[in-house]
C-alpha cells in the first residue's frame, strides 16, 4: 500500500506541527512526515488522513502523542566530550565561586530525550561540587516526548551506551549490572523530569546553565530566535548556554556573548 500527502495535506500538517511545537518540516523532510502519518493510518484504520487531522484539532492528548511520534530522540551519554570537559573544569567552578554564599546551582536540560544528557550533567556536577560539601544541585530535564521521559525517569540503560563515559565518573555515578547499568539514586534525585514544549513559557527560571543541544536545528529562524530569547530571560546574569555542535547563534540578533571555553563553544549572558 502506497501513501503520500497531497501538497495541501502536507501544508496543513506541517503548519499544524509548527504552530504546536516550532518544529519546521521542509520539503526535504516530507518523506519522514509521510512515513509517520502512514503508521498512524495503518494502526488506527483512518479512512482519510484528514479524519486524523480533525481528531488532532480536538484532542490535546492526541497532539502530544503525535508530536512524540514525529520527534527524533537520538542521544548518548557525554555527547560532545569537549563541552563536558568545559563544564567540569571551568563552567561549574566559575559558577561555584559566584554562588558560594547560596551554595545552589540550577541547570536546565531542555530537550533531554531519554535522559542521557541530564544524567551526564548530574554526574559531572555532583563530582565537581561534592554533595558532602553542602551544595544544592537542581537539574530540570524537559522534553516534548512523554515516552522518552518515562525511559529517562527509570535511569536504566544498556551498557553499550556508556562507551564514552570517563571511568572515574562511571564508578561515581552508575551501578554495573552486566549488560545494563543503573544510575545511582544519589544522582537520580538531583533531577526533576518534566514535560515541556519549547513553544510555551516555562514555569522555572533563574538558571545558571542551560543545555539545549540538537533541538533548535529543527526550528526555522523565527522559532529559533523566540526560543533563544526565552533562554536569555531564564538565565541568571553570567549564566551559560550550551548548544549542539551543529547549532550556532551566528547571524542571529541576540544578547548572548560568544564564549569559547577550552575546546567548547558556549554562550554567555554577559550582564547583571
Amino acid at each position: 500500500m502506497e501513501f503520500s500527502l497531497t501538497d495541501a495535506e502536507f501544508k496543513t500538517f506541517k503548519d499544524f506541527i509548527y504552530d504546536k511545537s516550532g518544529i519546521f518540516f521542509s520539503e526535504i523532510n516530507r518523506a519522514i512526515l509521510e512515513n509517520r502519518l502512514f503508521e498512524i493510518m495503518l494502526k488506527y484504520q483512518y479512512k482519510s488522513i484528514m479524519d486524523y487531522y480533525d481528531k488532532l484539532k480536538n484532542d490535546p492528548v492526541e497532539v502530544r502523542n503525535f508530536l512524540d511520534l514525529i520527534t527524533t530522540n537520538l542521544t548518548k551519554f557525554f555527547r560532545n566530550q569537549p563541552q563536558f570537559e568545559a563544564l567540569e573544569k571551568e563552567v561549574l567552578p566559575d559558577i561555584a565561586k559566584r554562588n558560594e554564599f547560596s551554595r545552589t546551582i540550577k541547570i536546565w536540560s531542555a530537550g533531554c530525550s531519554t535522559g542521557e544528557e541530564a544524567y551526564s550533567i548530574a554526574a559531572v556536577a555532583s563530582y565537581v561540587l561534592k554533595l558532602t560539601e553542602g551544595w544544592d544541585i537542581k537539574i530540570i530535564a524537559s522534553d516534548i516526548s512523554l515516552k522518552s521521559l518515562m525511559i529517562a525517569k527509570e535511569g536504566i540503560y544498556k551498557k553499550e551506551r556508556l562507551d564514552e563515559i570517563p571511568p572515574y565518573l562511571f564508578n561515581f555515578a552508575f551501578e554495573d549490572f552486566g549488560d545494563i547499568i543503573k544510575v545511582k539514586d544519589d544522582i537520580k534525585k538531583l533531577i526533576t523530569f518534566d514535560y515541556h514544549n519549547l513553544k510555551h513559557d516555562f514555569s522555572y527560571k533563574d538558571f545558571d546553565i542551560i543545555f539545549c543541544r540538537n533541538v533548535i536545528i529543527y526550528f526555522d529562524q523565527p522559532a529559533q530566535k523566540e526560543v533563544i530569547d526565552k533562554f536569555y530571560k531564564l538565565l541568571k546574569p553570567y549564566g551559560y548556554l550550551f548548544l549542539g555542535h551543529s547549532e550556532s547563534l551566528f547571524g542571529m540578533q541576540t544578547k548572548f556573548k560568544f564564549n569559547k571555553v577550552g575546546n567548547a563553544i558556549t554562550y554567555l549572558k554577559d550582564e547583571l
